[in-house]
């Protein structure tokens, strides 16, 4: 997540088309600048270089600029046609921008077998391949430990439980380990754990919902009506958002913010407020990016709650267990001076040896559960983001679209006003639903 949010975030701007003046090598990468990505490619790079086979006039040089409008001005030098790189980065929910200007890319013959058909589909668009996954974000479920094993061995508990999930939801449930939890039983427990509904609630809040009017928490957010069988569109471009399936999620999230079951002043949290509401001990489980497990599981950096909070796959749902995932790729420019040796790159990008080696240099990579195996000393937290991914990992249809940013920004506004109570579920239903008509029609 920290890898999506500076997409919209950072210093002062540098124009993509600036890099006219460096000096080119045969074949010129544009890569994401700073942090684990930046490091991960630069090693992958220097192992590509020194393989025999590379030939001089084909080894890679990398360039960088600062995140701040980096996606706005990629397009822009990609529309007027720029040959200061071969090769480019990007995104799942940007693909669309920039295919008029990209070539579709050939991956290895093992690329299915490293990655699994759902982190391909990450970068893909129309049907074409153009890109090799380098860098993941989905979503996790974190919970506390202590606070299930007390709740399951006390037969009391389970009673005011039973009755507590009776009240709110219509249903009465019984306590569950998380693994087996469908989100009836993740709104449960999230009652169950707030002042607000239980007195008795060794903590304030169940759960924290991360409710700003931001496109990222309805990134959050997909998880839950996915697994009821939501998606943006059906298969002849039909917009499905006025579904039952989003309906029962929202009313949900409703549900929780009604009772008090996340921290009243959740409609300004995001990723950040959210870890630190969890992190204070006063919330019982949530659903959180992977990206901050590192520091919520890091005694130092999270001492109050490091010791007793773990981390599965988000829950059940009707239809099954999803999760939102996106991820960063590189690929080809169509009007590249290289094109040839930029694909060569990209192909080697997506073998195995060369997937494990950027993984080991700090890539949060999608890998499957025979590859990640090889490499999961050194990496442990890859281990459970390739096997969800491969799972349960989904991209909603249209999610790569041109307009899919801005889908998920009419989501946020009309979804937060539902939540907030500015606007009925029909209202906002309806005003999404023509919206994203709209947009991707």
């Amino acid at each position: 997540m920290r890898t999506v949010r500076k997409l919209f975030y950072g210093g002062a701007a540098s124009a993509l088309l600036l890099a006219t003046s460096i000096a080119q090598a045969d074949v010129t990468v544009l890569g994401w600048p700073g942090g684990p990505e930046e490091t991960a490619l630069r090693a992958a790079t220097e192992i590509y270089n020194a393989r025999a086979e590379v030939a001089e006039d084909d080894k890679v040089k990398l360039i960088f600029f600062s995140r701040d409008g980096f996606f706005d001005k990629l397009q822009a030098d990609l529309a007027a046609g720029t040959d200061a790189f071969d090769a480019n980065l990007l995104a799942t929910y940007s693909i669309g921008r920039y295919a008029p200007y990209m070539s579709p890319v050939s991956l290895s013959e093992d690329a299915a077998d490293v990655f699994g058909e759902s982190v391909l589909k990450t970068m893909q668009f129309d049907g074409k391949q153009y890109g090799v996954p380098t860098d993941l974000s989905l979503h996790f479920l974190y919970y506390r430990t202590d606070l299930i094993e007390e709740l399951l061995a006390d037969e009391s508990a389970a009673a005011k439980y039973g009755d507590i999930s009776e009240k709110h939801l219509g249903v009465r449930l019984e306590p569950k380990s998380p693994d087996d939890w469908t989100w009836q039983d993740f709104a449960a427990n999230a009652l169950y754990f707030s002042k607000a509904v239980n007195p008795d609630s060794p903590t304030r809040y169940g759960t924290v919902l991360q409710l700003k009017n931001l496109l990222f928490n309805i990134m959050v957010f997909h998880s839950l009506p996915r697994s009821y069988g939501a998606d943006w569109m059906d298969a002849d471009g039909n917009i499905t958002v006025d579904s039952d399936a989003y309906r029962e999620a929202l009313k949900m999230y409703k549900i929780l913010v009604e009772a008090g079951a996340t921290p009243k002043d959740s409609f300004s949290y995001e990723y950040a407020e959210a870890n630190s509401a969890f992190g204070s001990g006063q919330v019982a489980a949530m659903i959180q990016w992977n990206a901050a497990a590192a520091d919520l599981t890091d005694r130092e950096k999270t001492p109050v709650t490091a010791d007793v909070t773990k981390t599965i796959a988000p829950p059940t749902g009707p239809d099954g267990r999803f999760t939102h995932v996106h991820g960063l790729g590189l690929g080809v420019n169509a009007n590249g001076k290289n094109p040839d040796g930029a694909k060569a790159f990209i192909e080697w990008l997506s073998t195995e040896d060369a997937a494990k080696a950027y993984a080991l240099a700090g890539g949060a990579t999608g890998l499957t559960s025979g590859v990640v195996s090889d490499i999961a000393n050194e990496r442990p937290d890859l281990v459970p983001l390739g096997e969800y991914a491969s799972n349960y990992g989904f991209v909603m249809n249209g999610g790569t679209s041109a307009k899919a940013l801005s889908v998920y920004e009419l989501q946020a506004k009309e979804f937060t006003d539902y939540l907030s109570g500015g606007k009925s579920l029909d209202e906002a239903l309806s005003a999404t639903k023509d919206g994203m008509a709209d947009l991707l029609n």
